[in-house]
């Protein structure tokens, strides 16, 4: 018995390899693919969203824009055409959560700063006041990297049917006048066909975490044919 085993130890071993390879890759095929759920508006807290959209339930996306950057650059959609892209609301004078965001929206420049495909944008819910001259103290500040992220101002009425009616993450419930509205601490992440992959809390370190694995995985989605 010995001997038949010895004489046939190799095949074992081959044997044994192989069907740990074949295992392995029928696992590889079988596991379920994790994929970022797309966002309606009918998804979204009521309270985020204008009752012009509260009903949709598919084919939401970001609407075009055309809003101005701290150099003064008119941004449009199609400076992310075919990018990824994180967005907020913010104002250059808030004490409270804004730091907290713009804090953690460093880091995430940060650790994806050599990622091409990978961007940024921020939009002042105050643009009387973050002119152009203030955007760009405060991305100095900040250390903003020009290419990668975008603070922009702009038209109220517009910034605020973005925040409302596409990113679904405002409240119209300021005391400021018309089109005043109440920001949330969320980071929206995009896709490439304008759609939106995911809400996080911009002032939780875990929540940054998490978004930083989803933009991986929304990457593998996007880009796994090219």
């Amino acid at each position: 018995m010995l001997q038949f085993f010895s004489k046939y130890k190799f095949f074992a071993i081959v044997l044994f390899v192989l069907s740990v390879i074949i295992i392995s890759i029928i696992y590889s095929i079988l596991k379920p693919v994790k994929v970022l759920p797309v966002y309606e508006p009918y998804m979204v807290n009521n309270k985020l969203v204008d009752t012009t959209v509260q009903h949709v339930r598919k084919y939401h996306t970001i609407k075009d824009f055309e809003l101005v950057n701290q150099n003064g650059k008119t941004i449009t959609q199609e400076d992310y055409e075919g990018k990824i892209y994180v967005a907020d609301f913010f104002f250059t004078t808030c004490q409270t959560i804004c730091p907290i965001m713009t804090g953690n929206m460093v880091k995430i420049q940060e650790e994806l700063k050599n990622d091409a495909a990978i961007l940024l944008l921020s939009h002042t819910v105050t643009p009387e006041i973050d002119t152009i001259a203030q955007l760009k103290k405060y991305a100095l500040k900040k250390g903003v990297i020009d290419s990668k992220w975008n603070l922009v101002t702009g038209d109220k009425k517009q910034i605020y049917d973005l925040a409302r009616k596409s990113y679904l993450v405002a409240e119209s419930e300021g005391d400021g006048g018309p089109y005043d509205m109440v920001h949330t601490e969320n980071f929206v992440l995009v896709d490439t066909k304008k759609r939106i992959r995911g809400f996080y809390d911009g002032t939780n370190p875990e929540e940054i975490e998490k978004l930083l694995e989803e933009i991986e995985i929304l990457k593998k989605e996007t880009f796994k044919n090219k």
